[in-house]
C-alpha cells in the first residue's frame, strides 16, 4: 500500500473586528479556500483541491487554522490564499485575509511552530503592558492556547 503524503499549512485569519471572528467555522474557511483556488487556477486547481483538502483544526478565538492537503497541490493552494478577501458564514460576509505562518510535513511540526510563534508574540506584547493585571491575563491566554494546541 502506498502512503499519500500530505502537507499542513498553518494560517492566521486576520479580521478588523475580533468579535466577528467567532462567527467563522471550518466549513466557511474550506469554502473560501476552494473558491479562491477555483477562481485563480481554474478547473485544474478546483479538481486538485476536491480530494484530500480539509481543515484539521480551527480556533475561532485566536483565528489559527491548520489546513491539510496533498503534497502534489500545496503550491496551488498556497498561491491562492492571498486572494481570499472575505468569508461567508451564516448569511454574513466577513472581510478578512489569511496570513500563512508555516508549511510543514506533519501536524506536529506545525504545532511546535505555533507554540514558538505564540511565545514570541507574548514576549513582544508583555513589555507594552501598563500594569500587572494585563500582564497576567496575557500570559494566561497564551498558556491556555498552548494547552489547547498540544
Amino acid at each position: 500500500m502506498v502512503r499519500i503524503k500530505s502537507r499542513y499549512l498553518l494560517c492566521e485569519i486576520n479580521v478588523t473586528d475580533k468579535s466577528r471572528l467567532l462567527l467563522l467555522d471550518d466549513r466557511a474557511v474550506m469554502t473560501a479556500v476552494r473558491t479562491a483556488v477555483a477562481r485563480i487556477h481554474g478547473d485544474y486547481g478546483a479538481a486538485q483541491c476536491i480530494i484530500g483538502v480539509s481543515v484539521k483544526y480551527m480556533n475561532a478565538h485566536t483565528g489559527m487554522v491548520f489546513l491539510r492537503f496533498p503534497k502534489r497541490c500545496y503550491k496551488l493552494l498556497w498561491s491562492a490564499l492571498p486572494f481570499i478577501t472575505c468569508m461567508e458564514t451564516r448569511g454574513q460576509k466577513i472581510p478578512c485575509f489569511l496570513n500563512c505562518l508555516h508549511v510543514g510535513g506533519t501536524i506536529r511540526t506545525c504545532q511546535k511552530f505555533l507554540i514558538r510563534y505564540n511565545t514570541q508574540q507574548l514576549h513582544r506584547l508583555l513589555p507594552k503592558c501598563k500594569n500587572e493585571e494585563t500582564r497576567e491575563t496575557s500570559a494566561e491566554e497564551a498558556d491556555s492556547e498552548e494547552d489547547e494546541v498540544v
